[in-house]
């Protein structure tokens, strides 16, 4: 463990369901969550997970538990807002008492955030931004089919509102699953582009949250904000996936059928969610969410593509927790300096990334020259973001990030 580790993190949060399980085919376990909570379960997934044998069977052996069921098999990428409008519209009136979210990070978010607004009313709007929802949701549960968004245990919903033209978040401990089960078998059939999508997706979640910056948090802070920057708790969730995937990633390229190699890189994202819920996402993610409304490509590829200079940014700040990266991932052993040992770490990341398919610079995405001081400043209004970054972002250092990647200038920063 790194000196600015230890010396910097004063608190330590985590904000969990009540329920975890983890393990091959453990989605049987569901009935039994199911049953001892509902007696009416709204499902939502989306149109493809719908049609697979494995959701027909969870699905059936919920009703063969007792349990009612009604579907929403129309969920989206990027969650739109009208889609939640839908769900209330139809189902709040019949009387669902729990909810469950199985597919991508979409569904599951979809599934979080209706239950609040079923409970509480309102729109959705009512509740963006932090410790907004008045009060707790019906149960949910949350079961990913991808390895990568951790939003089968996060308590943050994010939205796409098409007036606002953006992504904004509801960011609240209402919002936690009750149950998440998290079953590898789900991610065999897995397409080798969301593959990579959600894999880039969880190795820049734990880059960004072993990276973050350290906050001082008072009692009041803890009780109205949900991120509290890296902390000894998150760093374990980060050293955990980090050291999962240095090699389970490379192993499911190869075999994509590899049952052991899906189940280690779930468990790096269920440890990549564990750290983003409370130290939370930065640079990267705050710049992505402009890039991909105009570009519309993966969140994952998106964040996959800006990493490589945003970890350069914050290379300065940063250069222990790098060098931690780098022995982590087996690039370092100690014998060299620190700084060779942390541009090691991020070398590898960026081969890890490569390895799987995600693009490395944001010309591949369609981002254009012209469309850099719109995206610095969309991305500059996300503060819950961009306040954990480690090195100050200001609209001129966004724009040179976006300036290094559309080149793929991958050189050492110098400023």
């Amino acid at each position: 463990m790194s000196a600015a580790s230890t010396s910097v993190a004063r608190v330590g949060i985590t904000r969990q369901p009540k329920i975890v399980l983890f393990g091959p085919g453990q989605r049987r376990q569901l009935p039994h969550l199911v049953r001892d909570i509902a007696r009416h379960l709204l499902v939502i997934t989306d149109e493809r997970m719908a049609t697979t044998p494995e959701f027909q069977e969870v699905v059936a052996a919920v009703e063969q538990a007792g349990v009612r069921t009604s579907v929403f098999a129309e969920a989206r990428p990027d969650l739109p807002r009208e889609d939640i409008l839908a769900v209330v519209e139809r189902f709040g009136d019949v009387g669902v008492d729990a909810v469950l979210g199985i597919g991508g990070g979409s569904c599951m978010d979809l599934a979080k955030v209706v239950s609040v607004v079923l409970t509480n009313g309102g729109d959705v709007r009512d509740y963006y931004g932090e410790f907004l929802v008045p009060g707790p949701g019906l149960p949910v549960f949350t079961v990913p089919t991808t390895a990568g968004t951790g939003a089968e245990v996060t308590c943050v919903s994010v939205v796409y509102d098409a007036e606002r033209g953006m992504k904004v978040g509801v960011a609240d401990p209402h919002l936690e699953a009750h149950a998440a089960v998290i079953d590898p078998e789900l991610t065999l059939t897995c397409p080798p582009g969301l593959t990579a999508a959600t894999a880039a997706d969880a190795m820049t979640h734990l880059v960004e949250t072993f990276t973050d910056r350290v906050k001082e948090r008072t009692p009041e802070d803890l009780a109205s904000k949900l991120y509290v920057g890296k902390n000894p708790l998150t760093d374990t969730f980060c050293r955990s996936g980090l050291a999962l995937l240095s090699t389970s990633l490379e192993a499911v390229v190869a075999q994509p059928g590899d049952l052991e190699a899906r189940s280690a890189t779930m468990l790096a994202a269920y440890n990549a969610g564990m750290a983003i819920n409370t130290a939370g996402t930065a640079a990267a993610h705050a710049i992505q969410s402009p890039i991909g409304a105009l570009t519309h490509t993966a969140h994952g590829f998106g964040v996959g593509a800006l990493l490589p200079y945003v970890m350069r940014f914050n290379l300065p700040t940063r250069t222990p927790e790098f060098a931690e990266i780098g022995r982590i991932l087996g690039v370092a052993d100690g014998t060299g300096s620190e700084l060779d040992a942390a541009k090691a770490g991020i070398e590898r990341v960026e081969q890890l990334l490569d390895t799987v398919g995600c693009p490395l610079d944001l010309k591949s995405l369609g981002l254009t020259p012209d469309q850099f001081d719109f995206v610095a400043s969309q991305a500059m209004l996300a503060t819950r973001l961009t306040d954990n970054n480690p090195r100050e972002l200001t609209h001129a250092a966004v724009v040179s990030i976006l300036e290094h990647g559309y080149a793929n200038d991958r050189s050492w920063w110098t400023e």
